[in-house]
């Protein structure tokens, strides 16, 4: 018989937090793909080695699990890398945005000013054939991205879009950053998208625009400098050349 103890109850209840704070951090990004399948190994693991205690297979999952941590490291060291980034300026500044989400909660209750400012500054990008790149986060966290360019966090305003992807100014060619319905960046470096089927017509801005996408789930809006057509994109997919209305319509839903 199995003798359960009040420290095997905090035991799993310890766990079971660390598997949600994680979980919470990595949902949005392709990282998730890795946390989905280290909990399904040591799910199987657990089953195999404790409850049903065959020890054949155990060991071979054993010796799995021993060369597999050396495997993650090497394949996706470039994820892990920007998890643990994540991970310590997430917490570092945690209570300090827990404080001033409640301070500002109204900015959160007009979310329709601020994305008609968004829409008017990209109309009028457009109509100048000015190349802009706007990035919106979601659930993902944008922080390691955001270190990229010039912190700034100032409210949503069309003039001030457009003003920083004027031609002449030094930070025109990277991207803006939207977190919790402010300008939190600008002039950002983001990750390009290695598609090949991509039409020849698109350049690095768009490519920019879609690697984004394809790590994280933000939602993001480029105009092209060649062409002033707008064009939306998340999880990978892209919506060429939409219309002030869909694009208003795209940003509410």
């Amino acid at each position: 018989m199995i003798e359960f103890r009040l420290k095997d109850f905090f035991d799993i209840l310890i766990v079971a937090l660390l598997l949600y704070q994680t979980y919470k951090l990595l949902k949005g990004t392709t990282g998730m793909n890795i946390f989905a399948l280290l909990v399904s190994f040591i799910s199987v693991w657990f089953l195999v080695s404790f409850v049903f205690q065959m020890e054949l297979l155990g060991s071979i999952l054993n010796k799995v699990a021993n060369v597999g941590v050396i495997l993650l490291v090497i394949l996706y060291q470039d994820e892990i890398r920007n998890f643990l980034s994540t991970l310590g300026s997430r917490y570092a500044n945690n209570l300090y945005a827990r404080i001033k989400r409640a301070l500002l909660s109204k900015r959160d209750a007009q979310p329709l000013q601020e994305i008609n400012e968004i829409v008017e500054a990209m109309v009028a990008c457009a109509k100048t054939k000015t190349g802009a790149l706007v990035v919106i986060q979601k659930e993902g966290d944008l922080t390691t991205y955001c270190q990229t360019g010039e912190i700034i966090e100032s409210n949503i305003k069309a003039r001030l879009i457009e003003n920083i992807f004027f031609k002449n100014t030094p930070l025109h060619d990277g991207a803006l950053i939207i977190v919790e319905n402010q300008i939190k960046s600008v002039g950002c470096i983001l990750p390009i998208s290695h598609k090949r089927d991509l039409p020849k017509e698109l350049g690095l801005r768009h490519r920019a625009a879609l690697g984004i996408t394809e790590k994280t789930d933000a939602y993001v809006i480029v105009v092209s400098e060649e062409t002033g057509r707008i064009s939306c994109m998340r999880q990978g997919e892209m919506l060429l050349g939409v219309t002030k209305e869909r694009l208003t319509e795209w940003l509410s839903n």
